[in-house]
């Protein structure tokens, strides 16, 4: 069957069509992606401004075209902490749903957590032990420790990238009062989370995923060769360490010349790095495997899991 999964998170609207059935892996057919960043129409009052609410109607329009010609079987349409957290965020729902036909899913942070978790144990397999997920998105950060397919603990808190940077790095780049405020706000959000996972059985392998931890290992990480001919990349926290600071002192026009920093990424790489280096030095992770797959992937993987068994749809004519 033909499957699409749209993501509308903080920073893109993502739409990924892959062919799948369940037990198999899904095949990458076509990527399409606008970028969005909600972080910067946020008003103070937490909801989304008059021109950022028509900047979401133009791109959701445009998915709606893309969705057409897809000839998919199936869309799993969701939406994550941006569209969640906005105070007219339903109201904004509702008008997608009735001008565009797109009925988006509003997934709660530990649902992003738990389809993330599975998406990175079926990459890594059961091989990989007790794995602690770490992922950084737009508007929150994802935490997930457990040694099935489903985490035994999980938990969401509001510290994505772009987030921290509007509401923390306004400069461009940003000057070090800044640095140090947003420094103190994660330091201050973090412990309760350390606390619990500190806990719990200690994991056998630290998982990194999304964009913004895949450009920090790209820009500042290192591969080996892996199985099946996939490069296994990972990123310690001393290379963390080594970079984030020159980061910093780049302006985001600069950034995105360097490896792995899309241009989309670049102004909030700072703030996402801060928030990963935070995470490794509170939870003492040294080291970070990246995973290719997160949470578009984990969707599918959920929405196959729930079929029963032998269903095979047939791809529309």
């Amino acid at each position: 069957m033909r499957l699409g999964v749209l993501d509308v998170g903080s920073n893109t609207v993502h739409l990924l069509v892959v062919d799948a059935h369940p037990g198999a892996r899904p095949v990458h057919k076509t990527s399409t992606k606008a970028v969005l960043r909600l972080m910067k129409y946020l008003e103070p009052d937490g909801s989304i401004s008059d021109e950022g609410v028509e900047h979401i109607m133009q791109t959701m329009h445009a998915a709606a075209e893309h969705i057409a010609s897809a000839n998919l079987d199936e869309l799993l349409p969701m939406a994550t902490s941006a569209l969640r957290d906005a105070t007219n965020g339903a109201k904004l729902l509702k008008r997608i749903r009735k001008e565009c036909g797109i009925d988006l899913q509003v997934m709660s942070g530990k649902d992003e957590a738990r389809v993330t978790f599975l998406a990175v144990r079926r990459w890594f397999g059961w091989n990989a032990g007790r794995i602690q997920l770490v992922d950084i998105g737009g508007g929150s950060l994802e935490l997930a420790i457990g040694s099935d397919e489903l985490p035994e603990f999980a938990m969401s808190l509001p510290l994505g990238a772009g987030r921290m940077t509007k509401t923390y790095l306004t400069d461009d780049p940003p000057t070090e009062r800044e640095l140090e405020d947003l420094q103190t706000y994660i330091d201050d959000v973090l412990p309760d989370a350390v606390s619990k996972f500190t806990e719990l059985r200690q994991p056998d392998q630290v998982v990194g995923s999304s964009k913004t931890i895949r450009s920090l290992a790209r820009l500042a990480g290192s591969q080996s060769e892996g199985m099946g001919g996939n490069a296994m990349t990972f990123l310690y926290r001393w290379q963390l360490e080594d970079w984030l600071p020159r980061l910093a002192k780049l302006p985001s026009e600069s950034r995105h010349a360097l490896p792995g920093i899309t241009q989309d990424r670049a102004f909030q790489i700072v703030g996402g790095g801060t928030v990963l280096l935070s995470v490794m030095r509170a939870l003492e992770i040294e080291r970070l495997d990246v995973s290719p797959w997160a949470m578009r992937e984990g969707v599918l993987l959920d929405y196959l899991d729930r079929l029963p068994h032998g269903v095979r749809a047939k791809r529309k004519k």
